[in-house]
């Protein structure tokens, strides 16, 4: 009988946490590395470098990879020779793990779950409670696997119940062109099939937590038809041309898993989740003898890239204008230099219930920039922790009405932007930008100084004003309406087609 002591579960808990929010997995980031020196869209390719110096800066410096540090999730098997020396109960375990991971002064992680999700969704402040899945397995020791989900990429979970004769390939074909680019490729697809409606989203949510082997697996070849399925999404979704960002490329998913349960002869259950650009996960085991830690990874794994900007056009916040705007081309890259507004979710829903009671708002977006973005706290020296962009489709509800009502001139977010506000837009000859998720610390270098203007209640989603240098950003979507993510994609889906793809 192994003895699993409480402090030992909740100490090895926490240290993982930390352990995943500053490291990818190694390899991640060779897949990625491998996917920088085949990309041959210099859009992708500039936004795969990002993501990886960010990702090295992230590792030497000990802070977020990405400025959503994620819904905790714990895969948890309790070998049946185990007993615990515990007054809290698995759940309660892990979620002091978290509290203490998330709360750590040395590298402080933001807090993103929202209590009473129907109703007042307040924030918890420490990132719990977390989401635990429990197997009671043979054996003498405690597996933990945790990972730290984004929202991002969650919110592109799809689920369908096929007919038993419907194709699978087609349905994922179709699907995900859907997701849009709010799930930061070039990342992971994890697919369930079969179970039930819930098993099937939790062998996808299972699936992600394997390590990157598809190159492997085609090497070898496949064995089962879940492995031949593997195979055939990866070239497939690869040659959809979505690439990173959705900017249009070669890669847009760096390997598919596959998991699957027997199912009712009248169902086909499908489920796929996506992993982004930040993935993070970790797999520990306990055996009674202590908390466990994992070893750090060798930073010579990590590419040694150097950001060029010397191309870039440089562009001053704080007197630029529409006729300037005008000018700028999709595609191109801009330096932003000045005060930058930030703004998500909470913010505008706040702030578009003020306009439409007649009221004033309490900070003057005329002629200005507001970026879409929830950053970490800051820690030690820094102005403002990790703060990279939020997906920018989720404020395209309010965008018409900022942008008649408040003469907002542009918009700073990750991802597309839907027909909707892409017409606002072109209408008020406004501009949207696009920074690159999953490089958070890299983009938080550029800014100089942080200072909250306005509903600060709100934490993380409250109104600041950022002091920025040099902040690089893409043309996402020009004045005259034009989307770099509808181009990119459907040039590279052409250009895709001659090209062999599967390595």
């Amino acid at each position: 009988m192994t003895i699993i002591r409480q402090e030992d579960l909740i100490a090895s808990v926490a240290g993982a946490l930390q352990y995943i929010s500053y490291y990818h997995p190694v390899d991640y980031i060779r897949s990625l590395a491998s996917a920088y020196e085949r990309e041959e869209s210099p859009a992708a390719k500039d936004a795969i470098a990002q993501i990886l110096i960010n990702s090295r800066m992230c590792a030497e410096g000990h802070r977020p990879i990405c400025q959503d540090t994620g819904i905790v999730n714990a895969f948890v098997k309790v070998g049946m020779d185990v007993r615990f020396d515990a007054e809290m109960d698995l759940q309660q375990m892990i979620d002091e793990g978290v509290r203490r991971a998330y709360l750590d002064p040395d590298n402080k992680l933001r807090s993103s779950v929202l209590a009473d999700p129907a109703g007042a969704r307040k924030n918890t402040r420490d990132n719990t409670p977390s989401v635990v899945n429990v197997e009671l397995v043979r054996g003498n020791t405690v597996e933990i696997t945790v990972a730290a989900k984004g929202g991002g990429s969650e919110a592109k979970s799809k689920f369908a119940m096929l007919n038993p004769s419907d194709s699978i390939v087609e349905w994922v074909l179709k699907t995900v062109p859907t997701m849009g680019a709010g799930w930061c490729p070039p990342g992971m697809l994890g697919i369930g099939i079969g179970g039930t409606s819930e098993k099937a989203m939790l062998l996808a949510k299972e699936s992600l937590m394997d390590s990157i082997d598809i190159q492997d697996l085609i090497a070898r070849g496949p064995k089962t038809r879940a492995e031949e399925l593997r195979i055939e999404l990866y070239d497939k979704v690869n040659r959809l041309g979505i690439g990173a960002q959705g900017l249009g490329g070669l890669t847009t998913v760096l390997d598919v898993k596959v998991l699957d349960y027997p199912c009712h002869a009248a169902n086909l259950p499908i489920a796929m989740i996506p992993n982004c650009a930040a993935t993070r996960h970790a797999h520990i085991v306990l055996d009674g003898s202590g908390p466990v830690y994992l070893d750090p990874p060798s930073l010579s794994d990590w590419p040694k890239l150097t950001y060029d900007v010397s191309g870039a056009r440089r562009v001053n916040l704080d007197t630029v204008t529409r006729a300037e705007v005008a000018t700028w081309k999709p595609g191109e890259v801009l330096l932003l230099r000045g005060k930058l507004l930030t703004g998500r979710d909470a913010a505008h829903k706040r702030m578009t219930d003020i306009l439409s009671r007649g009221e004033k708002l309490p900070v003057n977006f005329q002629d200005r920039f507001i970026y879409y973005v929830g950053p970490v706290d800051p820690v030690r020296e820094e102005v403002v922790g990790p703060a990279g962009p939020t997906t920018a489709t989720r404020m395209d509800k309010f965008t018409r009405q900022m942008l008649a009502e408040t003469g907002l001139l542009g918009m700073v977010g990750k991802a597309e932007r839907g027909p909707t506000a892409i017409e606002a837009i072109r209408e008020f000859g406004a501009v949207y930008l696009m920074a690159v998720g999953g490089a958070a610390y890299l983009v938080s270098k550029a800014i100089h100084g942080a200072r909250v203007l306005a509903f600060e209640d709100l934490g993380m989603e409250a109104i600041y004003e950022f002091d920025v240098v040099d902040m690089p950003v893409t043309v996402a979507v020009d004045s005259k309406g034009t989307s770099v993510h509808q181009t990119g994609p459907a040039e590279w889906q052409q250009r895709i087609a001659g090209i062999p793809i599967l390595q």
